[in-house]
């Protein structure tokens, strides 16, 4: 199949001109406004220890899923991870999920400086454990959250280990030195930092390649409709959940998040749901699963919704112009600098808008019970599923091509 226009990847003069742009330029002060100097000692440690392992290798080797420019993904052969620190574990990944920002993120489109080791979805096997490692033993299957945090910090106490003060800003596996050098989980092994405040344990039961998004996408789906959805139905028992994806056919980002939000929806009591995406296999999609779906130009007949979730990226004005009085729009946001919002209409209308990214570890047990009860399939949403031994390739075609969701196992 042919891929679309805006997933052909960029070269690497046109990937590195894109990190000097307006857009980085907007992101990297926020994501560097604190612990700089741990960044920098990070990125210096890894060198050195990069040069000592080509000098006098003392570590066993493993390989590591790489994009780097013009869309090129390939394993390389890379130090296996030191032995974990008393808190940490280490993880043998068994189950990888796309998130709907790989693809972008391995085409070059993005903020993130390439060459990168990907993957930030996974469940894993645990092969060890520090010394003060309580929850969690070697064998173990458990998920990883995509974001690392501490579990003892102020902001983590209060369930936003989003913002955890022990690391960088937005420290994350799989988007390399944009998230901080963690690595990625489209490899053999992985460095769990803090063991006991990030591994979930996976349920017996559960198919590892259904839960590997529980990691991320999952868990944004939830806190996009959790915190809203109850009230707005024992207000109206028939209120709709307006979903609002992609506004144009050649949308580099995956289609999971929105469908899932589809599912979640559904499983908490919602009646209706309506997606709006300019892709067809996207509404195919959804339809199958049960969803209302419809093209973006149908939406200007619908009336406003009170809870409306925006994954468009870059349509945040649209889905807040949808949202209707006393309503809620909750947006996955965007790394783009700016956006047009009808702030005048919005204010009038008492709209409310929350944005940011998500706590995921919090919401990982929540999520984890709504499929062990059945209510929740996210296999359902899954359209490729195929060995790691092949990630070169099938990443290859699952990005060019814009497919749903892709599973990696091992």
């Amino acid at each position: 199949m042919r891929g679309h226009a805006a997933n052909r990847p960029r070269g690497a003069l046109r990937h590195y001109a894109g990190l000097l742009g307006p857009n980085a330029a907007a992101v990297a002060p926020a994501m560097l406004e604190r612990d700089v100097g741990a960044r920098l000692t990070r990125l210096r440690s890894a060198g050195a220890q990069r040069a000592r392992q080509r000098l006098r290798p003392s570590r066993p080797r493993m390989r590591a899923l790489q994009a780097a420019p013009g869309g090129k993904l390939r394993f390389r052969d890379v130090p296996a991870p030191p032995p974990p620190g008393p808190d940490g574990a280490i993880v043998h990944p068994i189950a990888i999920a796309t998130c709907d920002i790989d693809c972008p993120m391995a085409m070059g489109m993005l903020q993130m400086p390439l060459p990168l080791h990907l993957g930030h979805e996974c469940v894993a096997e645990v092969v060890a454990v520090g010394e003060r490692v309580q929850g969690a033993r070697p064998g173990d299957r458990v998920v990883v959250p995509y974001e690392v945090s501490c579990g003892a910090c102020p902001p983590c106490r209060a369930g936003l280990t989003a913002s955890c003060a022990s690391v960088p800003p937005v420290s994350a596996f799989g988007m390399g030195l944009a998230t901080g050098h963690w690595g990625g989980a489209c490899s053999d092994l992985l460095r769990v930092p803090y063991a006991d405040a990030m591994l979930v344990p996976l349920p017996e039961g559960i198919d590892p390649a259904a839960a590997a998004s529980v990691a991320d996408n999952l868990c944004d789906a939830y806190r996009h409709l959790a915190p809203h959805l109850p009230a707005m139905l024992q207000r109206d028992r028939d209120a709709e959940v307006l979903i609002l994806a992609a506004q144009r056919r050649n949308m580099p980002f995956g289609a999971s998040l929105p469908l899932y939000c589809g599912l979640i929806a559904k499983a908490l009591g919602a009646r209706n749901v309506c997606l709006v995406d300019a892709r067809a296999r996207v509404r195919e999609h959804a339809q199958r699963l049960g969803i209302e779906a419809i093209e973006p130009r149908a939406l200007r007949r619908r009336p406003r919704a009170p809870l409306v979730v925006d994954t468009s990226v870059m349509h945040l004005g649209r889905a807040l112009a949808a949202t209707a009085p006393d309503g809620v729009c909750t947006s996955s946001g965007s790394l783009h600098r700016a956006a047009r919002v009808p702030i005048a209409a919005a204010y009038v209308r008492k709209a409310t808008l929350h944005m940011g990214r998500t706590s995921a570890r919090p919401l990982m047990p929540v999520v984890l019970d709504l499929m062990r009860s059945g209510a929740l399939a996210p296999e359902l949403v899954i359209s490729t599923q195929a060995p790691l031994d092949q990630a070169p390739r099938v990443l290859g075609e699952h990005f060019r091509e814009g497919s749903i969701k892709a599973v990696l196992t091992a």
